[in-house]
């Protein structure tokens, strides 16, 4: 861990130091970070994503590993506070992206972007520049390549002196990604956007706000997509909901 982790309090939930602030709280602290110098590796955590931990090693290693752990999901946030360490809202992973973005263009930050298809990514790079300024843009790369042109990929990112890294993979392979060549790629801010990319290009839609503010974005992607997600929401919640209930009555 780096010195971005003392400055930064936490509340430990299922075993994970999940930074106990906002999305303001957020944005000043990756602020600092990157005035200071003190590189940052950021992650979300949901309820999907802390049920799979239970099972995977090196993704629990990756969470554990990184400097600022957001929750990134309501019903992380209502388990908090059903387990007496309530934090404050959501930070969801997409709209901090869109802040950063927002402020890499008025600090004079370079962005690295890398994911998705690359009709995706390239469509995600143009909304940007033409909304802010080609020069925010460091370089971008789409999500398919082979494990075996994953050091290059690594090396590509660091050969581009980006200031923020944005890694637009699912779980649990863009964590373990960036854990793996981080010491690479050195690049002063690194978070996972998962789908992220998807939605800014136009090719999924996100929730509603009210249907976010209430804790069913989970669903209105699962509506979209029922035969990719069933499981990953379906059973995953209710492996979160057990997880949850087995925790708080195991205090008493």
């Amino acid at each position: 861990m780096n010195n971005a982790t003392r400055i930064i309090s936490k509340e430990t939930i299922f075993g994970i130091p999940i930074f106990a602030g906002g999305m303001e709280e957020t944005l000043n602290l990756v602020e600092k970070s990157l005035r200071e110098g003190i590189n940052c590796q950021h992650v979300v955590v949901n309820a999907g994503k802390i049920v799979d931990m239970e099972t995977n090693a090196l993704l629990k290693k990756s969470i554990l590993d990184a400097d600022i752990v957001n929750a990134d999901g309501m019903a992380v946030v209502w388990a908090s506070r059903f387990l007496g360490k309530a934090l404050p809202e959501r930070v969801a992973g997409i709209d901090l992206m869109m802040k950063l973005v927002e402020m890499a263009h008025k600090e004079g930050y370079k962005c690295y972007f890398l994911g998705a298809k690359q009709a995706v990514v390239e469509a995600v790079i143009n909304k940007f520049s033409v909304k802010y300024s080609p020069s925010i843009v460091a370089g971008y790369r789409n999500g398919y390549y082979s494990f075996d042109e994953e050091e290059q990929v690594a090396q590509n990112i660091s050969a581009s002196n980006a200031d923020l890294l944005f890694v637009a993979m699912s779980s649990p392979k863009k964590e373990l990604f960036v854990n793996k060549y981080k010491d690479i790629m050195r690049v002063p801010f690194v978070m996972g956007v998962g789908g992220s990319f998807d939605v800014i290009a136009g090719v999924t839609k996100r929730a509603p706000i009210w249907m976010q503010n209430v804790g069913l974005e989970w669903f209105y992607r699962f509506v979209q997509e029922p035969r990719r997600m069933w499981k990953r929401y379906l059973v995953g919640n209710s492996k979160f909901l057990w997880l949850v209930l087995k925790t708080r009555f195991a205090k008493e």
